[in-house]
């Protein structure tokens, strides 16, 4: 895990909790973090805790609650790749392929695969998201942007790999891929003989008793929830080609993704359990990204931890496991979350506690200061020009060659597109100037200005007299807080058990750490004395009183 996550990073994979989780407990840690939240989500949760199941069904807007029951389906989106990875750690057990076998020995003879200086595909590379091929393919202009994949075809698919020119050598640079990994479902079914969705009934699902897990042949007695964007407006399911589906097509009802993640902990005995464990094993670890076989690694305290997000257009889910204390979470929501942080830190906390969950993200108003400080043209990394307007009292954003969009504002600190789902993060630089961060289809964006950002304030410069002011030490939660310090006339923050920082004054009593994407705002009391700090990072925030 790289420093840049100075608190959260620290704090995210703990010791697993001794007393098994109640349904009460986990409905509260969705009322904790939902309760109230601008986009008005229903969630399923289910935990396994040593055998102990318990389950919770939630919605943020109590007077939408929404009848969901165990055969309830849900898209799960990316988590579908992990079930992918079980489908290829088949093929590797009957000695069919290696994974470090080029992935062009398991598609059909003569598919052209590109590569780099000689440097070849592996299949390694494409379950670690580090073949060089890009998230999506360049190529590729969904005809219905709501429902982005259900107009690609096989030739598209072969058209684009021979058109992909890869810019480094495989294995060299971990970036997140749906295009692998629709190639890789696609060899897998090819392959066989098989669609998608019957390889996997047939290797994993029925293994498993998943009977009311499915692609496109939904059975009878299951129904698939009404999917949203974060606005509360109806959204599409997302359709895929029957040999593309293994890039995120399957959906699933709560009982049998828990049954899903009893045979990843390997307490549900099947025929494909050595396919699971083999699928958790570590394949790589690359740019801070240790993965498996399409499954997120995090080691702490002793304890890894095994997971993975998804998101569709209208859903957000959330598969996680630690084997070590026979714990796993699975989150199932009917709202497309993914620009505004996913189902992440929810189930982190789900599997330990001590995790803080965070609250829900309200509407709320942005300081006209804010909204002013940003205004401004940009271009997002990829080339998109982007203009900010303050419009009105609010926000308001447009692209190159589209609308105008007005932006909503939460208790986060983010603002949002009142009309699709993305999210656009402020981030303040050491001069006191205003950038952002754009999320958007799970991609993150930096944001460059294009001219002169507005004037700002001139900078207030602390003396070595009034840093001491802020010395001190502030606990954030159990087991985690800030150490203050200032050396001459520089000021440092340490969290626990992490390296020094230095954070330079913007303005009286704030503070920023660009290299780790941090805020520090500290709190006086009427006689002007500090006594409390908040710490603003990701999109996350922490308060702490002065010890």
């Amino acid at each position: 895990m790289k420093a840049q996550l100075l608190c959260f990073s620290a704090v995210m994979f703990c010791a697993a909790p001794a007393l098994a989780i109640s349904n009460d407990e986990v409905r509260a840690a969705l009322e904790q973090r939902f309760k109230g939240d601008r986009t008005g989500a229903c969630i399923a949760a289910g935990v396994i805790d040593d055998g102990t199941i318990a389950t919770a069904y939630y919605c943020a807007d109590p007077n939408s609650q929404r009848p969901y029951d165990e055969h309830t389906a849900f898209e799960i989106g990316s988590v579908t790749k992990t079930m992918t990875a079980a489908l290829l750690a088949e093929f590797i057990a009957r000695g069919e392929v290696a994974l470090g076998d080029p992935i062009a020995k398991l598609l059909p003879p003569g598919t052209p695969v590109p590569s780099f200086n000689g440097r070849e595909i592996t299949i390694a590379d494409i379950v670690t998201h580090t073949s060089g091929l890009p998230a999506v393919p360049a190529t590729y202009r969904p005809p219905d942007i709501n429902n982005p994949y259900a107009g690609a075809s096989e030739r598209d698919l072969l058209d684009a790999l021979a058109a992909t020119r890869l810019t480094r050598e495989p294995g060299s640079k971990w970036e997140y891929s749906n295009f692998a990994v629709i190639v890789l479902s696609y060899a897998l079914a090819k392959r066989s003989g098989k669609d998608y969705e019957t390889l996997l009934r047939e290797r994993l699902l029925v293994p498993l008793g998943m009977n009311e897990t499915y692609v496109a042949q939904r059975p009878s007695q299951v129904h698939l929830a009404q999917g949203h964007l974060p606005n509360g407006t109806p959204a599409v399911p997302w359709d895929f080609h029957p040999d593309m589906a293994g890039v995120g097509g399957v959906r699933a009802t709560l009982p049998d993704m828990l049954r899903y993640l009893e045979g990843q902990l390997g307490t549900r005995s099947s025929a494909v359990a050595p396919a699971l464990e083999q699928t958790q094993k570590q394949v790589a670890s690359v740019d801070g990204h240790r993965m498996g076989m399409n499954w997120n690694l995090f080691t702490r305290n002793g304890h890894t931890r095994i997971s993975h997000e998804g998101g569709t257009g209208g859903y957000s889910s959330f598969a996680g496991f630690d084997r070590t204390a026979k714990r796993a979470v699975v989150l199932l929501s009917d709202t497309a979350l993914t620009a505004s942080g996913g189902l992440g830190s929810l189930g982190a906390h789900l599997l330990d506690p001590s995790i803080v969950v965070g609250g829900p993200h309200v509407v709320a108003t942005a300081d006209a200061k804010l909204i002013d400080a940003l205004v401004g043209k940009y271009r997002l990394r990829g080339g998109l020009g982007v203009e900010l307007r303050h419009t009105a009292g609010h926000l308001a954003i447009q692209a190159d060659g589209q609308p105008e969009f007005e932006m909503g504002y939460d208790s986060v600190g983010d603002f949002y597109p009142l009309k699709f789902d993305a999210l656009l993060r402020p981030k303040r630089k050491a001069d006191g100037t205003y950038t952002f961060t754009w999320f958007q289809g799970g991609a993150v964006l930096e944001a460059e200005r294009i001219g002169q950002p507005a004037a700002v304030a001139s900078k207030w410069t602390p003396t070595e007299a009034q840093l001491a002011d802020y010395i001190g030490d502030y606990p954030l939660m159990p087991n985690f807080g800030l150490r203050v310090s200032a050396t001459g006339a520089k000021l440092f923050v340490q969290g626990t058990n992490q390296r020094s920082i230095e954070f330079v004054s913007v303005e009286r009593d704030v503070f920023i750490a660009e290299s780790v994407s941090a805020e520090i705002d500290f709190e006086r009391d009427a006689g002007g004395k500090v006594v409390s700090l908040t710490l603003k990072q990701r999109g996350q925030t922490l308060r702490g009183e002065r010890r």
